[in-house]
C-alpha cells in the first residue's frame, strides 16, 4: 500500500462507505438471533444459506475470496470488499536470523518474529524500544540483526528477569524495564528511542504507543496490532480525522469480529466448539422459556471438562451461575436439539460475517496509519507474513518526515 496520504484516505473512505451501508450483515450478536435476520430483505440469500451443511459453511469461511464470489449474487459489493482488503507483502532484504537465537521460542512464534523483523526496513536508528516485550524474543533478534541497542518494556517482573538473564548470558545490548505501558513514565522510553516496535500488543496497548509516538516523534515506529476489542472505553475511539467523521459506531463486540478470522481449525477443535456452543444456545432456549424473555443470556467461561458430563450437567452449572432455579420436569433433550439447530443458524450468520472481518480490520489499521500520517509520518501498511502463520499479519510501518 502506498505511503501517500491520499491513497490511504481513499482506501479508508471506500471501506468506510461499504461497511457503513452493510451494518445489518456484520454488526449485532448472532447468539441473540433465533433465525436469520435477513429473511425479508434477502430471502434468496437465506434460502442459499439454508442449503449449506456445517462442513460447507466451514469451507466458505476458510476462503473469503470464493465466498465473496458466491455472495455477490445477493450482495453486489462483496468482491469489492475483498479487493479493498488486499494488502501486499513487501520483499525483505534482510538475511534470516540464525536459528541459534530461537532457543526457548515456540516454532510458530519464532517464524512470526523473524518475518516481522525482516519486514521492518528503513528509519531504524541505533536505539530501539520493544513495547510489551514479554521475554524479549523480538528484542533479541533486533539486537542481533539490526545491530541495535534495545530497551524492552514489560509489565511482568518474572519475564523481565528471564529476558535479562538471556541477554546478559549472550552479551546482547538489551535492557529490560519493568513497567506499565499505560503509565506516564513509559512515554519517556518512546522519547529516548529511535525506533519503537510492538508485535501483537493488544488493543489500547499498541494505541498508547502510537499516541506516544505522535507526541515524542521517534524516527520510526512499527506495529502489528492485535485484540482490537481490549480497550478501556465502552466504544471504539477513532484516531484519525476521517475515522472520527465516520458514521460507524463500534462496540467491543464489533471489534472482536476481525479476530474470528483464524487459521482453519482441526476437526477435534470444531467438534468441541459445536458441543459448547450448542450447550450454550440450548441453555439459552431453556432460560428464555423459564424467564419468558427474548433476550440472550450470557454465561461465564466454563471448564472444558464439564462439557464431558453432558448437557444436563451444563444446564445445572449455568443455572447456578445465573441464579436460575430449574424445575424438575425439564426435558433436556428437547432443549439440546434447539441448541444444535441454533448452532447451524449461528454458523450461517458467521459465514456472511466472514465477508466483513478483514475489511473491518483494514479499516481499523488504516485509522491508525492515517493518524500517524496526519501527524508527520510517512506510513506504510503491509503484511509481514502469510495468513497461515498468523491471521494477525498486518504491519504499520511509519518513518517520520524530515
Amino acid at each position: 500500500m502506498s505511503l501517500s496520504l491520499n491513497v490511504l484516505a481513499e482506501r479508508f473512505t471506500q471501506l468506510d462507505g461499504l461497511l457503513s451501508s452493510h451494518t445489518s450483515f456484520w454488526q449485532g450478536v448472532p447468539f441473540d438471533c433465533l433465525d436469520l435476520p435477513w429473511r425479508e430483505s434477502h430471502p434468496e440469500l437465506c434460502e442459499w444459506l439454508d442449503t449449506q451443511s456445517l462442513d460447507e459453511l466451514e469451507s466458505w469461511k476458510a476462503d473469503p475470496a470464493a465466498l465473496s464470489k458466491v455472495l455477490s449474487k445477493w450482495l453486489p459489493d462483496a468482491e469489492t470488499l475483498v479487493g479493498l482488503s488486499a494488502v501486499a507483502t513487501p520483499k525483505s532484504s534482510d538475511a534470516p536470523c540464525d536459528a541459534h537465537w530461537s532457543t526457548g521460542v515456540p516454532g510458530r512464534k519464532w517464524s512470526q518474529i523473524s518475518t516481522f523483523t525482516s519486514a521492518v526496513i528503513g528509519g531504524e536508528g541505533e536505539r530501539w524500544l520493544e513495547w510489551c516485550a514479554g521475554k524479549g524474543y523480538l528484542g533479541r533478534i533486533l539486537a542481533v540483526t539490526k545491530n541495535a541497542r534495545v530497551t524492552s518494556l514489560e509489565w511482568q517482573q518474572a519475564l523481565c528477569e528471564d529476558g535479562q538473564a538471556y541477554a546478559d548470558k549472550h552479551k546482547l545490548l538489551m535492557q529490560f524495564v519493568q513497567g506499565d505501558a499505560f503509565a506516564n513514565e513509559s512515554r519517556q522510553l518512546v522519547e529516548s528511542c529511535d525506533h519503537a516496535v510492538a508485535l501483537h500488543a493488544c488493543g489500547d496497548l499498541h494505541v498508547t504507543l502510537l499516541r506516544h509516538a505522535v507526541e515524542a516523534k521517534p524516527t520510526s515506529v512499527s506495529v502489528s496490532p492485535c485484540c482490537y476489542h481490549l480497550i478501556q472505553s465502552k466504544q471504539y475511539q477513532p484516531l484519525s480525522s476521517l475515522a472520527k467523521a465516520s458514521e460507524l459506531s463500534l462496540t467491543k463486540h464489533d471489534l472482536k469480529l476481525p479476530l474470528q478470522e483464524t487459521v482453519t481449525a482441526g476437526q477435534t477443535v470444531r467438534n468441541k466448539r459445536f458441543i459448547e456452543v450448542s450447550f450454550r444456545l440450548g441453555f439459552d432456549a431453556l432460560q428464555r422459556r423459564l424467564s419468558k424473555t427474548e433476550k440472550y443470556l450470557t454465561v461465564p467461561n466454563v471448564q472444558k471438562s464439564l462439557l464431558n458430563e453432558g448437557f444436563e450437567a451444563f444446564c445445572c452449572w449455568a443455572s447456578e451461575q445465573k441464579g436460575i432455579t430449574l424445575p424438575k420436569d425439564v426435558q433436556f433433550d428437547d432443549f439440546l436439539k434447539i441448541g444444535e439447530s441454533r448452532f447451524h443458524t449461528v454458523e450461517k450468520m458467521e459465514t456472511v460475517r466472514t465477508l466483513f472481518r478483514r475489511p473491518l480490520e483494514i479499516w481499523l489499521v488504516l485509522d491508525r496509519a492515517l493518524y500517524l500520517t496526519e501527524n508527520g509520518y510517512h506510513t506504510d501498511v503491509s503484511t509481514f507474513c502469510s495468513r497461515e502463520l498468523t491471521p494477525r499479519n498486518l504491519l504499520i510501518h511509519a518513518i517520520r518526515k524530515k
